[in-house]
């Protein structure tokens, strides 16, 4: 009875660290939202003082620099509420309209439970499963394996998925992937990913406008050439030049700083809504190396399931490596990882013939799934510890879901 007690025990405290762990994600993620948009007005600030400098520098080149640096704070003063009424224009437009921004990079359409019954009701049974507000429904008709999901509050949360990507997964892993991005909604993580990708946009502007309004003056300060340095204004522009280039690097930096982990729960989250591991896994595997899309941005594919990088750019890459994700799924979930897989020709429909001979068999096992519609005969214990009756927990210290419980 006292061992009993002990293991019950055990699990609630685990249930709690996992449900703390969580919680304090999204709560983080919401505190970094609004420091986000704090930082982007600062930024933006900082923007329009070295554009001020600038043309201070042009308009008085042999001005000493402290006249210099006075007349642009005072020009600052000046713009601070235009610049202000620009910023919150600018994040209205985002805000409204960043979907169709995406949709027109990458040639996503909505589409209804009509025209894509099998994608449509994955995702509704998924929903429904959890009680979570249905997202919009979005194909684009790259061939590229991948999906992402957008939106800034509930009414405009979408889920886009290539037609590559419905063409080569199967049932279970189209729904792991949809899991993924669902629980990318649930945490916030794609408010956050919107926000950051607006802070870019809004100093990259301010940026190219500078450097094209000094290109179009030829760097003549004061009509003069800078060979003329008498007064402060050399000195001035490269105070705006660093500015400006720190300002950037800041914005770039907001991007990067944004955690990897999160990649980790939401793959966590994935096998949680759909209590199957191997298919998370054999989605990624499949995913690996076949989702990048040419016609996105940068700031949409790290909006991806998946953005590939390799050598020294994955030092900057918004995702960890499909292997790193693969090996944590194996460790903490009781995943089994059937190593790269090949995918079956066009218009033939997946199975597990795409698998390598040694992959473990993706066919019936002993005992149920507990998934999303209710119990399934003769699918072994996907999604459960082995060793245990435990749920997979994800948030966990020390890994990215914690230690694996057996």
């Amino acid at each position: 009875m006292d061992a009993r007690h002990k293991a019950g025990h055990d699990v609630v405290k685990d249930i709690r660290m996992a449900a703390y762990g969580l919680y304090t994600h999204i709560q983080a993620n919401k505190r970094r939202s609004v420091f986000l948009l704090i930082g982007l007005f600062f930024l933006v600030y900082v923007m329009v003082f070295a554009g001020a400098l600038t043309a201070e520098a042009l308009q008085y080149g042999n001005a000493p620099l402290d006249f210099l640096v006075q007349q642009a704070l005072n020009d600052l003063i000046v713009a601070l509420p235009v610049a202000t009424i620009g910023t919150l224009v600018w994040i209205f437009i985002a805000w409204k309209f960043h979907q169709s921004m995406i949709d027109a990079l990458t040639g996503g359409h909505t589409v209804t439970r009509a025209e894509e019954p099998r994608l449509y009701n994955l995702l509704e049974n998924l929903c429904i499963s959890r009680g979570i507000p249905m997202p919009s429904l979005r194909i684009s008709e790259e061939p590229a394996l991948n999906a992402f999901a957008t939106g800034l509050n509930p009414k405009q949360y979408s889920i886009t998925v290539t037609r590559g990507l419905m063409d080569s997964l199967d049932d279970a892993e189209l729904e792991a992937v949809l899991g993924h991005e669902l629980t990318h909604i649930r945490n916030g993580d794609v408010r956050m990913m919107v926000i950051a990708v607006i802070i870019a946009g809004v100093i990259g502007f301010f940026a190219e406008l500078v450097f094209r309004t000094m290109f179009y003056r030829g760097f003549r300060v004061g009509g003069r050439s800078d060979g003329d340095r008498k007064g402060g204004a050399f000195l001035v522009i490269v105070i705006a030049l660093a500015l400006i280039a720190v300002a950037w690097l800041l914005s770039v930096v907001i991007r990067f700083s944004l955690s990897r982990k999160r990649e980790f729960l939401a793959d966590a989250g994935a096998v949680e809504l759909t209590k199957n591991p191997d298919a998370m896994i054999s989605a990624l595997r499949k995913i690996e190396n076949r989702s990048e899309m040419p016609g996105a941005t940068s700031a949409v594919m790290e909006m991806c399931i998946d953005n590939p990088r390799s050598g020294f750019a994955e030092l900057f890459s918004t995702h960890p490596s499909v292997e790193a994700r693969v090996a944590a799924l194996v460790q903490y979930a009781g995943g089994h990882d059937p190593g790269p897989l090949s995918l079956p020709p066009p218009g033939e429909a997946p199975d597990d013939a795409a698998l390598p001979p040694d992959a473990p068999s993706q066919g019936p096992t002993d005992g149920p799934i507990h998934g999303p519609w209710g119990d399934a005969p003769g699918q072994g214990q996907r999604g459960r510890q082995p060793g245990g009756d435990k749920p997979f927990l994800p948030g966990l210290p020390p890994g990215p879901w914690g230690p694996r419980q057996n």
